[in-house]
C-alpha cells in the first residue's frame, strides 16, 4: 500500500475554508504520516496560517489607503505572494485537520487596522510596517526551521522546503520596504519596535489558542 504524503496535495472532494473552496487528498511520496510529531506540526501549521492571514489583512489595509498611489503596485505584488502563502497553509489546515486559532476574528480586524493605520502615515509608514512585520515573520520561520531540522530534517523535508521558500519571500518584502523609504517613517525605530512586540504576542497566542 502506498504511503500517504505529508505535504503534496491534489484535488478531490470540496472542503470549505474561510469562505473558499479547497480540495485536497494525500498522494504518494517519500514522506509519510507515520512517526511525525503531530503536536509540533499542528502548532506550526496553525500559527503560520494565522500569521499569513494577518499579513494578508495588513496588505489589504494598506491597499485600501494607498492602492491608487504610485506605491500601490508594489504593495499589490507583495500581497499577491502573501495570498499564495495563505492558500498553501489553508490546504495544510484541511489536510491535517488542524483547528485554526480562535483569535482569527481578532487578527482580521487588527491586521487591517494596522495596515490602514500605518498607511495613513504615508508610503513610508506602510513600508515601515512591512519591514517590521516581515522581519518578525522571517525570524519566526527561522525558529521553525531549526526545530524541524533538529527533530528530523529528512522526515520534514517538504515542510522545510515550503517554510524556507516563504521565509525567503518575506525577506524580499522586508528589503522592498527598506528600498521604499521605510526608515523615513515618523519615529521609525519606535514604530518598528511596537509593531514587532505585537507580532511576538500574536505568534505566542496563535500557537497556543
Amino acid at each position: 500500500m502506498a504511503s500517504r504524503s505529508l505535504w503534496r496535495l491534489r484535488a478531490r472532494g470540496p472542503l470549505s475554508v474561510y469562505g473558499g473552496r479547497i480540495s485536497v487528498r494525500f498522494c504518494s511520496s517519500g514522506t509519510t504520516l507515520d512517526g511525525i510529531n503531530r503536536a509540533t506540526v499542528d502548532r506550526i501549521i496553525r500559527v503560520d496560517h494565522a500569521g499569513e492571514y494577518g499579513a494578508n489583512r495588513i496588505y489589504a489595509g494598506q491597499m485600501a489607503v494607498l492602492g491608487r498611489t504610485s506605491v500601490g503596485p508594489v504593495i499589490q505584488k507583495m500581497w499577491d505572494q502573501e495570498k499564495d502563502h495563505l492558500k498553501k497553509f489553508s490546504e495544510l489546515m484541511v489536510a491535517f485537520r488542524v483547528r485554526p486559532t480562535i483569535l482569527m476574528p481578532f487578527w482580521n480586524v487588527v491586521g487591517f487596522a494596522l495596515g490602514a493605520g500605518t498607511a495613513l502615515l504615508g508610503k513610508e509608514g506602510a513600508m515601515a510596517c512591512t519591514v517590521a512585520v516581515e522581519e518578525s515573520i522571517a525570524h519566526h520561520y527561522n525558529n521553525q526551521i531549526r526545530t524541524l531540522m533538529e527533530e528530523d530534517s529528512e522526515k520534514y523535508e517538504e515542510l522545510l522546503q515550503l517554510i524556507k521558500k516563504f521565509r525567503d519571500e518575506e525577506l524580499e518584502h522586508h528589503d522592498i520596504g527598506l528600498e521604499h523609504d521605510a526608515e523615513l517613517a515618523p519615529a521609525y525605530a519606535v514604530l518598528k519596535k511596537v509593531i514587532q512586540a505585537g507580532c511576538g504576542m500574536a505568534i505566542y497566542l496563535s500557537e497556543r489558542f
